[in-house]
């Protein structure tokens, strides 16, 4: 009987911890759709040529982290990256995004994986693809990309 009891009770915590854990979590559709509006705001700047408008869908802070060819600390490193690497409308291109998912790890913090692909002209550098993985974080303001782990593909060699 005691046994029964134990059991009883562990699954009662069991259950209990899995709620709460759970509630902590942004697995709500209208929290995974506004991670998503972020990313659709972002590309929707980028495609105007507004590399300011851009860059607020990361947040303000000399702690976020951007990794592609090189690790960039703090937000205005970040705009100046950007600036420098895409100078003309032509260099920026239109960019698009494709296999989004959110995974959400709490209430604050959720990751979000994807490609991205650029439809640039010869003179702006030519197509570039890859992937990438963001960390985003609810600030008041709203969510906001944290960490940025961006891989740019190779173009295939040509014949």
């Amino acid at each position: 009987m005691r046994l029964h009891r134990t059991l009883f009770c562990l699954a009662v915590v069991a259950i209990a911890a899995f709620q709460y854990a759970r509630a902590q979590t942004p697995q709500s559709t209208a929290e995974v759709q506004a991670i998503l509006s972020v990313l659709d705001k972002s590309a929707d700047d980028w495609n105007r040529g507004d590399l300011d408008a851009f860059a607020t869908s990361y947040k303000n802070s000399p702690d976020i982290l951007f990794m592609g060819r090189t690790i960039q600390h703090g937000y205005a490193q970040m705009l100046a990256r950007y600036k420098s690497a895409y100078p003309t409308p032509d260099a920026m291109g239109k960019l698009s995004f494709t296999q989004l998912a959110v995974q959400p790890l709490d209430a604050h913090f959720a990751t979000v994986t994807g490609n991205f692909h650029l439809e640039r002209t010869a003179v702006g550098g030519g197509n570039a693809d890859g992937y990438f993985l963001l960390v985003v974080e609810h600030t008041p303001p709203g969510w906001k990309i944290v960490r940025d782990a961006t891989t740019a593909l190779h173009p295939p060699a040509s014949k």
